[in-house]
């Protein structure tokens, strides 16, 4: 019986994991955080039993522990609850399902405490790879990828590490494939989140149509794989059924293929080195009828640019990239700045900073505020 917690619960990542926990029958819940939504985590108290969970909002935790008085589960709050859940004992493996920069502190805990990662958060690596990495194999700790295409790798690789020559990652395209950066100056949050493939949550979706969501996975490929990011080549696969690729030494190419749909890489790492029951529908390649691959337009679409450049320089750079982003994307999705300028922003605001090349967490953490300050100030101007 494996016994999990998962950080970021009531999120898309989240509930899929526990869908897989469901099917599965072999895995125990025994911590769950939130942001806010105590409505589901209530109802995954009152299913799964945890023994503890935590609510990043005070107030919104307090009135969980009311509601939830009746049962024996503890009821944290605040970023100290979300590590407190992370490092619980007991726990086997930590899914990291939160989103954004927010949880790389529970991630460093849970690695400290000696927990397998399943990474879903790949802003943990993008941040603070060269931090977090070292860590891992320092305290033994295993991380396997949750996100599609780093799974994908994960396993086309296998044992064939030493013969790896370059990782191709692939891209659905968005739903703005094919259009020119001027078709893209009056696109609405609406239509941004019309992805034509994946259902996911509103920030990973916006980012899948800036392209950004790519140059974060080549960054995170980067440090799980240890490969340089002009080893590294991103391609548009609109049908999102292979999932990435790998090209070894002698000219063959390996990927993984499956339907879109997270639960497959999430159940893989939760059940890694076994393989279990199938957790979604069966791949049928007749239906899927053509598998067809595209190179990146860059000129539209400078995201996978940008993070290949802050890659190269490293240090905290990666951290602006990041920060620039979640701040521009929130700001979109709430009517607050147009589509083209997040990328225009992530620009700028790498352009202000001067990285430190050496950082240490509080290093990043200076580095992803000052991009956020960047941006705020960008857009009240």
């Amino acid at each position: 019986m494996k016994k999990i917690a998962v950080l970021g619960s009531t999120g898309s990542i989240g509930t899929q994991t526990l869908d897989v926990v469901d099917k599965e029958g072999d895995i125990e819940v025994l911590a769950l955080t939130a942001h806010s939504n105590i409505e589901l985590l209530e109802r995954q108290i009152r299913k799964y039993r945890p023994r503890t969970v935590s609510v990043n909002l005070p107030e919104k935790a307090a009135e969980l522990k009311v509601r939830v008085a009746d049962t024996d589960t503890k009821v944290l709050s605040g970023p100290e609850g979300v590590v407190e859940c992370a490092a619980m004992p007991g726990v086997d493996m930590v899914v990291t399902a939160i989103v954004g920069i927010a949880g790389l502190d529970a991630t460093l805990a849970a690695i400290e405490a000696g927990k397998d990662i399943a990474l879903a958060n790949k802003e943990t690596l993008v941040t603070a790879g060269d931090i977090v990495m070292p860590l891992s194999k320092e305290c033994g700790v295993g991380i396997v990828p949750v996100d599609s295409e780093h799974s994908a790798i994960f396993q086309s690789i296998s044992n064939q590490k030493r013969f790896l020559k370059r990782i191709i990652i692939t891209a659905s395209g968005g739903p703005f494939f094919g259009m020119k950066r001027e078709e893209l100056a009056d696109k609405t949050r609406f239509d941004a989140l019309k992805h034509p493939n994946w259902t996911m949550g509103a920030k990973i979706t916006i980012d899948s149509a800036t392209l950004v969501n790519k140059g974060l996975e080549i960054i995170e490929a980067k440090h799980l794989f240890g490969l340089d990011v002009d080893r590294i080549t991103p391609v548009v696969h609109r049908e999102s059924i292979i999932h990435s690729m790998v090209e070894f030494s002698d000219g063959s190419v390996i990927g993984q293929l499956g339907v879109p749909d997270m639960r497959l890489p999430i159940a893989y790492a939760l059940t890694y080195p076994m393989r279990k029951a199938p957790v979604s529908e069966p791949l049928d390649l007749v239906k899927v009828g053509k598998l067809t691959f595209y190179d990146i337009d860059n000129e539209t679409f400078p995201a996978v640019e940008l993070a290949k450049k802050a890659a190269k320089i490293g240090g905290t750079m990666p951290a602006v990239l990041n920060g620039a982003n979640e701040e521009a994307v929130a700001a979109f999705l709430r009517d607050g700045c147009k589509f083209i300028e997040i990328t225009e922003l992530i620009g700028r605001a790498m352009e202000a900073h001067r990285p430190v090349l050496s950082p240490t967490v509080d290093d990043i953490k200076a580095a992803d505020a000052e991009a956020r300050e960047f941006v705020r100030a960008s857009l009240n101007k």
